[in-house]
């Protein structure tokens, strides 16, 4: 299992990212979070397999469609998710 914190910068509120992440992540058997920060980036933990989370961490440098993602940070995290939800 494989715990990490991303934060994504760039044209990534008003876009649809929370929820189109939300929906890989299902794809993908990833669980955890993802919500909109004040500052205009979009923060998120996931949870999963190894090579799952790799993957949602790929595709968050590139986003929904409409996104112009411009930097993304990633550190390891910790806690213990039953699914993945919006929040906030």
């Amino acid at each position: 299992m494989k715990t990490l914190h991303i934060e994504i910068y760039g044209r990534v509120q008003g876009v649809f990212f929370r929820d189109s992440m939300r929906l890989e992540a299902q794809r993908l058997g990833i669980t955890g979070w993802v919500r909109n920060r004040s500052d205009g980036a979009v923060e998120a933990t996931v949870q999963g397999d190894p090579a799952a989370v790799n993957a949602i961490v790929r595709w968050s440098y590139q986003g929904p469609r409409h996104a112009k993602v411009e930097h993304v940070e990633i550190w390891p995290d910790e806690g213990s998710y039953d699914r993945f939800m919006v929040i906030g």
